[in-house]
């Protein structure tokens, strides 16, 4: 269920929750705790939660079965325009060493929050209009308009939808 990674460009932390109502409260206090345990800065860490749980919500609004949620600590940009997944994620060989020679590289500051959530319907999120007195119908704008990017692909089975919060430094 739970997958922690520590990668030479940041951290990793990996779910899958079953299509059941209480897994929103269980992915919000799964990122809550992951993102605290980094040392995302609380206005981050709460944006990223309630994104996270808007997401979650909608795969098991209209997706039945597991939802997926991975969230990762980036230390580098990746190329202008490019989905964050899957882009390069280290200085192309050749590069100076700005550190010298011998000299054991710093650790790369994360300068980005990436998260994913997964599910197995195909169909990409379609942003709606909400009336002021509707339940639902926010989640993609909330997500539009607070990260700084997002997006969706697809999979063999399904899509992710993904959204990118930039870190303070």
């Amino acid at each position: 269920m739970i997958g922690l990674l520590d990668t030479e460009d940041g951290a990793e932390a990996e779910w899958t929750f079953s299509a059941e109502l209480d897994s929103v409260r269980a992915a919000r206090h799964a990122a809550r705790d992951t993102l605290r345990a980094w040392k995302v800065p609380p206005a981050v860490c709460d944006v990223a939660v309630l994104l996270v749980s808007e997401l979650v919500t909608n795969s098991l609004r209209y997706a039945s079965g597991p939802v997926g949620v991975r969230l990762t600590l980036r230390a580098q940009d990746p190329a202008p325009g490019s989905d964050p997944v899957g882009s390069p994620r280290s200085d192309p060989a050749g590069s100076p060493d700005p550190v010298g020679p011998g000299t054991p590289d710093p650790a790369p500051r994360p300068v980005a929050l990436l998260a994913e959530v997964s599910d197995p319907l195909p169909d990409p999120p379609t942003a709606r209009p909400a009336g002021p007195d509707d339940e639902g119908g926010r989640g993609i704008q909330l997500v539009a308009r607070s990260a700084q990017r997002w997006g969706t692909r697809r999979g063999k089975t399904g899509k992710t939808v993904w959204f990118e919060l930039p870190l303070p430094g």
